[in-house]
């Protein structure tokens, strides 16, 4: 019983250190998941300081932790993301690209200048072959390989 009791009396230190352990890993996720939870231990710290039970102390910081995390935080993710660059970058941004193949493109190999001026070994994305000066696009990345499908004429 004196262990309850002793538990119940310096339940308030727990709740320090379980904010301060949540802030911190908050500063190296920045997910505002963790932010959540400090602020759940925060109600938790406030309902032992009222003299609350432990275990209604631990029920008021799940609740609120849990609506913050449910309600709270996808507005603030979406804001904080609202002014990202939505350009693809890296090889995501070859997929889609014309070209003009240099050698011959076949399911086996062959090679294509880019758009970008890049020069990529190729794949042919269907069946057959592509012939040198014919333009093509770029439908996907496979390591260093450009898989490649000849464009359609476009009628004027």
């Amino acid at each position: 019983m004196e262990f309850i009791q002793a538990i119940e009396q310096f339940a308030w230190i727990g709740w320090l250190v379980l904010i301060l352990a949540f802030l911190v890993i908050e500063m190296l996720t920045l997910d505002f998941t963790f932010l959540m939870l400090a602020i759940g231990s925060l109600a938790g710290l406030g309902t032992d300081l009222l003299g609350a039970p432990i275990w209604l102390q631990v029920i008021v910081a799940a609740a609120v932790a849990a609506v913050l995390v449910l309600f709270l935080r996808p507005p603030l993710l979406k804001r904080l993301r609202r002014g990202e660059d939505p350009t693809p970058s890296n090889v995501e941004a070859l997929v889609g690209l014309q070209g003009q193949v240099i050698s011959t493109v076949s399911s086996l190999g062959g090679q294509v200048k880019l758009a970008n001026g890049d020069i990529w070994t190729a794949r042919s994305a269907g069946t057959g072959t592509i012939e040198p000066g014919t333009l093509v696009q770029v439908r996907r990345i496979d390591g260093a390989t450009a898989f490649v499908q000849q464009q359609e004429e476009q009628s004027a």
